[in-house]
């Protein structure tokens, strides 16, 4: 099993971390580890962004099919005063 070290960890964080493992009866490391565990475990189930969320709502309904505006070149602008 590997091993790390955190460094500059604000005190805060550090006296929160050790109340947090106290409470739960267990060491900062203890406590680090199912901290590490439970975020991590989180982001493998993968929330969809927001373009998958809509394309699966709207292919309950059929879908929607939009029109693109044709695009016209760039009118040059004038910079000079």
């Amino acid at each position: 099993m590997a091993s790390m070290t955190i460094r500059n960890i604000d005190d805060h964080l550090k006296t929160r971390l050790r109340i947090r493992a106290a409470a739960h009866g267990r060491s900062m490391e203890d406590e680090a580890r199912d901290i590490l565990r439970a975020a991590l475990s989180t982001e493998e189930k993968r929330q969809p962004n927001l373009a998958e969320t809509i394309r699966r709502r709207m292919a309950a309904s059929g879908g929607v099919v939009l029109d693109i505006a044709p695009r016209e070149p760039i009118r040059p602008v004038d910079l000079d005063p």
